[in-house]
């Protein structure tokens, strides 16, 4: 899938707008954008990959072109993970409401185990 590189310059404008350092990955076919060594959203399948609090995510489906991400042929569902479509954050307040919802969770949420090198 192409990058789109006008998505990503929104989402770097917005976290260097909040003065928040962050690493970026290309992960899952897309970019991961790790805030305190934990990802916290990134790109995914032409839309946003996003990291919310668990408790919050089955009510933030509610909101138009959010839905629970899932997994493999057996579509499991990723626990805190949302896959946001285009449309539903073409305006900047809109993108800004989803990463703001990512930022908001990153403090909580547990890093993953480092694998050790061989």
């Amino acid at each position: 899938m192409q990058v789109d590189e006008f998505f990503l310059d929104r989402l770097r404008n917005l976290l260097q707008q909040k003065s928040i350092l962050w690493e970026e990955k290309k992960m899952f076919g897309g970019y991961c954008f790790m805030v305190d060594d934990k990802m916290c959203f990134g790109t995914y399948q032409g839309g946003l990959m996003a990291r919310v609090n668990p408790d919050e995510a089955l009510a933030l489906t509610k909101k138009e072109g959010a839905e629970q991400m899932t997994m493999g042929p057996n579509k499991r569902i990723m626990k805190g993970f949302l896959h946001i479509e285009p449309d539903a954050y073409d305006l900047d307040e809109d993108l800004a409401f989803w990463i703001g919802k990512c930022l908001e969770f990153n403090p909580l949420a547990k890093r993953s185990k480092k694998r050790k090198k061989k």
